[in-house]
């Protein structure tokens, strides 16, 4: 376990609770590859499917790339834990990397109120599904079959469909409670 100056700087615990939005990237130790499957993108769908539902939240978008993941979880209740929900998410994820392992901390980026509005978060989220892209893993972003979206409930749900963006506020919208 690495030493508290080894580790990446937190925010205040909560800065990840609520209604915040946080870009999580989870390296691979070692950028090991090889484990990136079809097989594990459906394992990693049915644990973000139990991490949303569990926790309260939503993922407008995830990329899994071969050495590393990106997920993007923003919160549908007061009470929802972004933290919690990714420490249940790697957990249960990780048993499906072997031999490949997590490194020992995710990065995080906690969107800032700027960040969050409509059109700049699309445009981050445009940002997550173009890594394969900008990697040369594929032509165009909707070409690269391990990416997607996911608010439990909804599993028809497509991240490069023309209406997605229309259909995810209204879809989140609705989960939300009034306090």
């Amino acid at each position: 376990m690495p030493s508290d100056q080894q580790r990446l700087p937190r925010l205040r615990d909560e800065f990840y609770r609520g209604l915040a939005a946080v870009h999580w990237t989870f390296g691979i130790e070692d950028r090991a590859t090889g484990w990136l499957s079809e097989t594990f993108h459906s394992r990693f769908r049915e644990i973000l499917t139990h991490a949303c539902a569990r926790y309260d939240c939503a993922c407008p978008v995830y990329c899994l790339m071969p050495d590393h993941m990106h997920v993007l979880l923003i919160g549908t209740q007061n009470d929802t834990d972004a933290r919690l929900a990714t420490i249940f998410l790697r957990k249960h994820l990780t048993p499906s990397l072997v031999p490949a392992r997590f490194q020992k901390q995710a990065y995080d980026h906690v969107l800032r109120e700027e960040e969050r509005k409509r059109d700049a978060f699309a445009r981050t989220c445009h940002y997550i599904l173009e890594n394969p892209v900008r990697a040369g893993l594929c032509p165009s972003s909707a070409e690269y079959r391990f990416s997607g979206a996911m608010i439990a409930g909804y599993p028809d749900l497509r991240v490069h469909e023309e209406n997605f963006w229309e259909l995810f506020w209204r879809i989140l919208d609705g989960t939300r409670r009034a306090p």
